[in-house]
């Protein structure tokens, strides 16, 4: 080892990755109305919300970097498409009426298990009936943000750092020999944080927050719609900045609050100020914006001491986009029959859940012996974002930060589409869990879209 390599030197610099273009950020308030379908969960005896806990919130953040292409992220309150035409319906709206390609916008969900149903096809069920028209406000509020954080864009830096939180735990128990969705005191769980600070002539003007965790803290006692944890993460972290916060979900395909499935949104509340607590400290180890230390003397004192300065710093410029597919296998499907079959002995309300379910994810995403699963990615200076429709495990993320440690990547599930569907490892299949057998794709697709992501990745770095 070349120990001259390591050493510092007066003048060494702590680099904080950025992200330097024309940024604009604009909200628009997406809460669900009243009595719309808001049945998530088998076991509700219910089907209308009664109430709202939290706001729904509809956030866009627009890049225009230095190809001058921009690209628009919209960061959603919402539950999952349940059907490839609604998201289809939605986002194409959206792309006509900014007038981008689709390789330009990724919008994705938070994925809050107590929010409306996002499904026009059950507009005959109770509340289906306010579905459609939610749906069209979705696109109009998508428009509206889109268009005004475009219009308002100007000069600007996003620095990208990382912190750490405990809400996520692994949410695969094996009890007794059967494989249950709830918090294993043996697992472990991806606890990372990423976070960029957004911010404009010096100011902080958003926090963008990408964390993996299912929202799941609120279920089927629960009657109001609500955003669950990222409502009060929200607050806490905006009350701080004075500035918007968006959050994007992670790939939490196995991951969730130890504590979830109440009907009490204090418990929801609490998850929020945990996750909203570790973005703060994680921001408040950052320099001032647009600024990085750097090793400015030396002052002799008791002992020797190293000043470190701020010292403004530049970079970040490059962008580039791409928007691809992978081709991952298909395992051999049960009927709708067989599985109405296999699933018998359940209640009605649980079956017809898991039907519905099951129906949906096959509709408009199978056709042939293998899927194509769609990817988007984003090289934004110095750092990566990378998006797909389906609920990846948290391996996807951590082979993505272990193979490129020196880039922030954020990774996102639950985004664009077609293709709402878990990709569990292999290990979860050998195990039955739910995921394994929820999820149309075989085992060894997750492994497949781990290496397209890492092959993407690699080819927008360099």
């Amino acid at each position: 080892m070349n120990d001259t390599a390591a050493a510092t030197h007066l003048g060494d610099r702590i680099r904080i990755p950025r992200t330097r273009a024309r940024i604009g950020v604009a909200r628009r308030d997406i809460t669900p109305p009243v009595g719309i379908r808001a049945k998530n969960w088998g076991p509700a005896d219910w089907e209308r919300s009664e109430g709202a806990h939290r706001p729904f919130e509809l956030t866009a953040l627009t890049v225009v970097a230095a190809d001058e292409r921009p690209r628009v992220l919209l960061a959603v309150d919402g539950t999952w498409w349940r059907r490839v035409a609604d998201e289809q319906g939605v986002r194409g709206a959206i792309l006509d009426g900014l007038g981008l390609e689709p390789d330009q916008l990724m919008l994705s969900l938070s994925h809050t298990h107590a929010g409306a149903v996002l499904c026009a096809a059950d507009a005959h069920l109770p509340g289906g009936e306010l579905i459609p028209g939610y749906l069209e406000a979705l696109s109009t509020a998508g428009i509206a943000a889109g268009r005004e954080a475009l219009e308002t864009a100007r000069p600007g830096l996003i620095e990208w750092t990382t912190g750490t939180c405990t809400l996520a735990a692994e949410r695969e128990l094996d009890l007794d020999g059967r494989a249950l969705v709830g918090y294993n005191p043996q697992g472990t769980a991806d606890d990372t944080v990423t976070i960029g600070r957004i911010s404009i002539d010096g100011e902080v003007r958003a926090t963008l927050v990408n964390y993996a965790c299912h929202p799941t803290t609120l279920a089927w006692q629960n009657r109001e719609v609500s955003p669950d944890y990222v409502g009060a993460m929200r607050e806490i972290v905006e009350a701080a900045t004075d500035a918007p916060c968006l959050f994007v979900q992670g790939a939490s395909g196995e991951l969730a609050p130890r504590e979830q499935y109440t009907g009490d949104v204090a418990v929801a509340d609490r998850h929020g100020r945990s996750l909203g607590h570790a973005v703060l400290a994680a921001l408040d180890g950052l320099p001032v914006p647009g600024e990085e230390l750097t090793l400015d003397g030396v002052v002799e004192s008791g002992a020797p001491l190293a000043i470190w300065t701020g010292t403004p710093a530049d970079g970040g410029e490059e962008a580039a986009g791409v928007v691809s597919a992978v081709e991952l296998p298909l395992r051999d499907l049960p009927t709708l029959d067989e599985l109405a079959e296999e699933w018998r002995d359940i209640d009605p309300r649980s079956r017809e859940e898991r039907l519905g379910r099951a129906r949906n994810l096959r509709d408009g995403y199978i056709d042939g012996p293998t899927v194509s699963h769609p990817v988007w990615a984003w090289r934004l200076g110095d750092a990566v974002i990378v998006g797909h429709p389906g609920e990846a495990y948290s391996r996807l993320q951590t082979t993505l930060r272990e193979r490129f440690p020196e880039t922030p990547i954020v990774v996102m599930n639950l985004t664009n589409g077609p293709g709402f569907v878990y990709l569990p490892t292999r290990e979860a299949y050998d195990r039955g869990a739910y995921q394994s057998w929820q999820t149309p794709l075989a085992p060894g697709a997750l492994e497949l879209l781990e290496a397209h992501a890492v092959s993407v990745v690699a080819g927008l770095r360099g």
